[in-house]
């Protein structure tokens, strides 16, 4: 999941741009603290007048770099999850889909936390406001009921692990498996809890 950048039809980056697609490359792949902002201005061709005009500190560039992650992944991922049928059980080919892509490093929402959320208090709040809105688009997917939202943050939170395993085994296979099997749990209890109500409804009439 790269950054369009179509250099047939669209005008060259400008310097800003650009700095911050260096950003978001390098730190996705290689880790904020790692990466100083001597390699982004090197990397990114511009000069540290020019980069500092734009982002005057690293921490402005560090925000910037997760508002435009933001905005990056929750159209790559609501487009996918519609391209698998735009249900529930599309996650699975979705994440299949970013687990396999070249380059997958996790959420960088969660690896910004581990690395900055002690010290750079708005990283946490940028990575609530990221888990909110995955958090509704997967709501969304799911069929009306009295626990939509519970079982949308129940599925959120089985993303996240999914996403945290396929960090470090060998395979994504047994994260997704496993991110399956916790599907088919959910269904089952909700189609158990629909049946206890359709019980008390009939013994009701």
């Amino acid at each position: 999941m790269k950054p369009k950048n179509d250099k047939q039809s669209k005008p060259p980056l400008g310097a800003r741009d650009r700095i911050l697609q260096t950003a978001h490359s390098l730190f996705y792949q290689e880790g904020i603290r790692a990466t100083g902002i001597d390699r982004i201005i090197a990397t990114a061709g511009v000069t540290k007048v020019t980069f500092y005009r734009h982002f005057p500190s690293k921490n402005d560039l560090i925000l910037a770099f997760l508002e435009f992650r933001h905005q990056l992944w929750m159209e790559w991922f609501s487009a996918e999850l519609q391209r698998h049928g735009g249900h529930l059980e599309a996650l699975i080919p979705t994440l299949k889909s970013w687990f396999e892509s070249d380059g997958f490093r996790g959420c960088a929402f969660i690896n910004s936390t581990g690395e900055l959320g002690t010290v750079l208090p708005q990283v946490l709040e940028m990575t609530c406001h990221h888990k909110r809105d995955m958090t509704e688009l997967i709501q969304g997917l799911l069929p009306p009921s009295p626990n939509t939202d519970r079982d949308a943050q129940a599925i959120a939170l089985a993303v996240d692990g999914a996403i945290i395993h396929a960090q470090f085994e060998p395979s994504p296979e047994t994260a997704l498996q496993n991110f399956g099997r916790i599907l088919e749990l959910l269904g089952n209890a909700g189609n158990n809890q629909s049946q206890k109500l359709s019980k008390v409804e009939s013994i009701g009439r």
